[in-house]
């Protein structure tokens, strides 16, 4: 009799735990899942949309960098550089030209020689170039001991032409001007109206008549002693 009263106590101590297997446990998150509605099955390393875990979209904060990749280096547009405005202004020897090309200045040319060096002979050719501005063309002669030298210029176009007769004492030593225009215009006179130079030394040597002008334009000039 004793064994039948302990059978049913034991039963009704095993009630209560039957009745709470119902609840979900704890720790089981299948059964919280079947608690608040079927859950969507994914497959390994996705997850719900804003659970916990899933990474983040491109371009959103915490985006981890790619291995070996760098932000891009700022480029900077460099400034504008200027290109100088040329100014038409020209240094050097200008272009050698017959003589012939410049065939409208021979009439001055010729009156000149009849006005300004009566009486002398032409050394050599006429020699012409054509000029841009601060240009100089040379035209080399020898000078004779005891002789007189003049040289006459024209030009087309240009504004100023300027005479020279320089020496070359020695290779070393820079040229010797011996005589010079002063006239002013687009035509020169060097040594006229019998006052041509005259080589004041018993010895000749090489000189140079130079022409140079301010503008742009042709020019010739002749060479006269006597």
């Amino acid at each position: 009799m004793r064994l039948h009263v302990l059978v049913p106590a034991a039963l009704l101590g095993l009630a209560p735990l039957a009745c709470g297997g119902s609840d979900p446990e704890p720790n089981n998150p299948s059964q919280m899942q079947n608690q608040y509605g079927a859950s969507t099955q994914y497959p390994p390393g996705q997850y719900p949309p804003g659970q916990y875990g899933q990474p983040a979209q491109p371009g959103q904060y915490g985006q981890p960098a790619q291995p070996g990749q760098y932000p891009p280096p700022a480029t900077t547009t460099p400034a504008p550089t200027q290109t100088p405005t040329a100014t038409g202004t020209s240094t050097g020897q200008a272009t050698p030209i017959a003589p012939a090309a410049v065939s409208a200045a021979t009439p001055v040319l010729t009156a000149l020689a009849a006005s300004e060096v009566q009486g002398m002979q032409p050394e050599g050719g006429a020699f012409a170039g054509q000029f841009q501005d601060g240009q100089t063309l040379e035209q080399p002669f020898n000078i004779q001991p005891g002789k007189c030298y003049s040289v006459i210029g024209v030009g087309l176009g240009v504004q100023e032409l300027n005479l020279q007769i320089v020496a070359q004492p020695a290779p070393m030593l820079p040229p010797v001007v011996l005589s010079q225009d002063n006239t002013t215009g687009p035509n020169a006179t060097l040594g006229g109206k019998g006052s041509c130079f005259k080589n004041p030394l018993p010895v000749g040597g090489p000189a140079k008549a130079i022409m140079s002008v301010k503008g742009s334009g042709l020019a010739v000039a002749q060479i006269y002693v006597k």
